[in-house]
């Protein structure tokens, strides 16, 4: 069987969707509710739906988070399944892995831009 998986920033959607499969079903597996879980993962339940809804991208902290409440590995919440319902083969694994770390720094570096420019005011006449 032939994997072809490209997840770079334009096509990002198809990520969140394996992340939010993903969490669904651990949190599934695990049998807990999506609010235990936002609780546990210190984010509100609406959230909590969202992602699993793929309606919203989550930050660094809350995939950690997410991860440690679900007992899983970060990594492993961006593995897609085949269709039999089988782990992917370990050089594909490695490959998302390398296309996941580049995401996530370009997602990093964008943020900070974003806070920096969100952060550069004249401070001397704030009351």
């Amino acid at each position: 069987m032939k994997y072809n998986f490209r997840f770079m920033a334009d096509n990002s959607p198809d990520l969140r969707k394996i992340l939010s499969i993903n969490i669904k079903r651990q949190r599934e597996k695990l049998g807990i509710t999506q609010e235990f879980l936002a609780e546990k993962a210190e984010i509100s339940a609406a959230m909590m739906n969202d992602i699993e809804g793929c309606r919203t991208w989550i930050s660094d902290k809350t995939l950690k988070n997410l991860s440690s409440a679900l007992k899983i590995d970060t990594y492993r919440l961006f593995i897609p399944e085949n269709t039999s319902g089988e782990a992917i083969p370990a050089e594909v694994a490695m490959e998302l892995s390398l296309e996941l770390h580049e995401l996530l720094k370009t997602y990093t570096a964008d943020v900070e831009k974003t806070l920096k420019r969100g952060f550069l005011f004249d401070t001397k006449n704030i009351v």
